[in-house]
């Protein structure tokens, strides 16, 4: 008979013990979850509501964690990593979120990734239906990624981005320039996501135009233990869309990652990765009352 217990999430004492776990459940169909670098990355980002936190549960059996629910961003969104063998705890992880988790003006999502079927069925149970979702396609590193870099345009250097460019492309690439006006030169929160525990930003790729500006950023969190690219983020800035730039990015980080035993790399739902060569990916559906 299992003896579970339960604690709630700090971030202090509980993080590594997380990403540890995550990294244990981890497989290609996700049908444990996101995988360790969604929730890091979310942890040490500036966009993320960190005052919920104390909400967000684990479920142990002794000292191994075998469960736990947490949100991102907003809040509302709630997410569930599940050991295998474990999948009888589904439907009380589902009531927990229901009843503790946040809102947002009262309303609240919870977000399945892959083959997590023991919380669809929890979730319909309780009452959630299923409200839409898309497919976040993945690259298999068995094909080859080789799109050129196109002429007047340079790659950094292998550990070599540089904080500021980063987040002044960054700002542009993710039209905040047109929504919230030019970069207001603030970049010491980027600090948090380089000196995160796993951060890997000696892979990270910015490409550069004739004058050294940073025009398209790829960031890379390398996985070795899943032999996973994780990509987050990826942008161009807006008058360098449309030229090649981001396909030739990913293939200078497939030549990188490849020889360091590296089998797939994430991507999104953007019709972009399919141009370029990913395939079916994982499915993310969201489930609402």
């Amino acid at each position: 008979m299992k003896n579970i217990a339960t604690k709630q999430f700090s971030i202090l004492s509980d993080h590594m013990d997380v990403y540890d776990f995550l990294l244990d459940i981890f497989s290609q169909d996700r049908r444990g979850g996101v995988p360790a670098p969604f929730w890091e990355y979310a942890l040490v980002s500036s966009w993320m509501d960190k005052s919920y936190l104390h909400r967000c549960r684990i479920w142990k059996e002794g000292e191994k964690i075998v469960g736990f629910c947490f949100h991102e961003n907003p809040v509302s969104d709630i997410y569930f990593s599940l050991r295998e063998g474990y999948e009888e705890l589904a439907p009380e992880m589902v009531e927990y979120a229901e009843k503790h988790m946040p809102r947002t003006d009262g309303k609240q999502q919870i977000v399945l990734v892959g083959n997590q079927r023991e919380f669809e069925q929890a979730a319909k149970a309780a009452g959630f239906e299923k409200a839409g979702g898309y497919e976040s396609l993945v690259y298999d590193f068995d094909e080859p990624l080789s799109y050129p870099l196109p002429e007047g345009f340079t790659f950094t250097e292998s550990g070599s981005v540089d904080p500021a460019k980063a987040c002044e492309c960054c700002w542009r690439g993710f039209d905040h320039e047109q929504e919230e006006g030019p970069w207001n030169g603030e970049y010491e929160y980027a600090y948090d996501l380089i000196n995160a525990p796993h951060a890997t930003p000696e892979y990270d790729i910015a490409v550069m135009n004739g004058k050294g500006e940073y025009v398209c950023y790829a960031g890379m969190w390398w996985v070795p233990e899943n032999k996973l690219a994780y990509l987050e983020p990826l942008c161009t800035v807006p008058e360098y869309r449309h030229k090649g730039l981001a396909a030739a990015a990913l293939s200078e980080l497939y030549r990188r990652l490849r020889p360091l035993g590296a089998t797939h790399m994430t991507g999104g739902g953007n019709p972009f990765y399919a141009k370029i060569g990913y395939k079916k990916g994982i499915e993310w559906s969201f489930w609402r009352k």
